[in-house]
């Protein structure tokens, strides 16, 4: 943690836009990726890929992400498909032609790393933040005031 305490509502206003920033990070390096590896015979996959829209609860605190493209394109990260099964020994009868391009997989796995490490932080910021302001002095003096003239 950095030590910066925050508030309920600057800490929901930076999850909201690291999140959609992840969404269209995710895009830009998956097709920058495809296009770099020359994963594009056709260009179908490169124009598949696209972002739905973030559906979140209130808070942030439960997100759903979802980044789609064709179902080829994981054939292409895993250099698998018709002439070469996952698993594969290698050994066809003839050449392998297809190879293993990882556009995919590798980038994703660690930018969802970083977005775990970011949504942690944050909320542990808010926290610190929320407890702190209980304990604030005028507060403290409030509510001790307040339970006095209301006692049960």
């Amino acid at each position: 943690m950095n030590g910066n305490n925050i508030t309920e509502e600057k800490a929901l206003e930076e999850r909201a836009k690291f999140i959609g920033a992840f969404n269209g990070t995710m895009i830009d390096i998956w097709k920058e990726k495809i296009v770099d590896m020359g994963v594009m015979d056709t260009k179908s996959l490169l124009n598949s890929v696209a972002a739905l829209p973030v559906r979140a609860d209130g808070r942030f605190s439960e997100v759903v992400l979802v980044q789609c493209f064709l179902e080829y394109g994981l054939w292409q990260d895993y250099g698998t498909g018709r002439e070469v099964w996952r698993g594969n020994p290698g050994d066809i009868g003839r050449d392998k032609v297809r190879e293993r391009r990882r556009w995919f997989s590798r980038k994703y796995y660690a930018s969802v790393f970083k977005l775990r490490d970011f949504i942690a932080d944050n909320m542990g910021r808010e926290f610190i933040g929320v407890m702190s302001d209980i304990f604030d002095e005028k507060r403290m003096k409030a509510s001790t005031a307040f339970y006095k003239n209301h006692s049960l």
